[in-house]
């Protein structure tokens, strides 16, 4: 028997019997569209200190304005970046893991076997961009967002076509293998 083909870019299904591996399908961070404000903070520090430097009045000296740049660099500008950095969502053939956090990880996964409902939310900035929110619900758990995904739409028909294999093989797996007899 062999595996059975696919139609519109579905992805293949293992053959009856065989183990599937998890396989890594996406990883991806949130739109990097929230760094604007970060990119301009860097701009205007470096902009002031060249103007600055140097020509600072009496009581300040050239060491107090660099120290406020590096203060405000690192405050808004890679605090936010480091944040944003290490948020990231990976889609395996098994499941849906999101991984959060700059000093103490959090991580939640959701397995796509047990089904769920998608629900694209997207604002008008978020259209502008390609972006959107994905509400992951299960009806058991609370619900997995994904915030601000690029590629929404894109990233929305993974998920579909995930859910839909996973259940496929659930339901293959949980019937009882048959064994052709032979006819005379």
């Amino acid at each position: 028997m062999t595996s059975p083909t696919t139609y519109g870019g579905r992805p293949l299904t293992p053959a009856p019997g065989v183990p599937t591996p998890e396989l890594r399908v996406a990883r991806f961070r949130p739109h990097a569209r929230r760094l604007f404000w970060s990119a301009l903070v860097v701009i205007a520090v470096a902009g002031g200190v060249g103007y600055f430097y140097g020509n600072l009045r009496a009581p300040f000296e050239d060491w107090m304005l660099l120290t406020a740049a590096a203060v405000a660099v690192l405050l808004l500008a890679v605090l936010p970046w480091a944040t944003w950095w290490s948020h990231t969502y990976t889609i395996t053939t098994r499941r849906v893991i999101e991984r959060s956090g700059l000093f103490g990880t959090k991580r939640t996964e959701l397995p796509h076997m047990r089904g769920y409902t998608i629900q694209v939310r997207r604002g008008p900035l978020q259209r502008l961009w390609g972006a959107g929110t994905l509400i992951l619900s299960n009806g058991v758990d609370a619900p997995l967002r994904l915030r601000n995904v690029p590629s929404v739409e894109l990233v929305h028909e993974v998920l579909v076509d995930q859910v839909e294999v996973n259940q496929i093989l659930a339901h293959r797996d949980a019937q009882p293998a048959t064994v052709p007899t032979a006819q005379m």
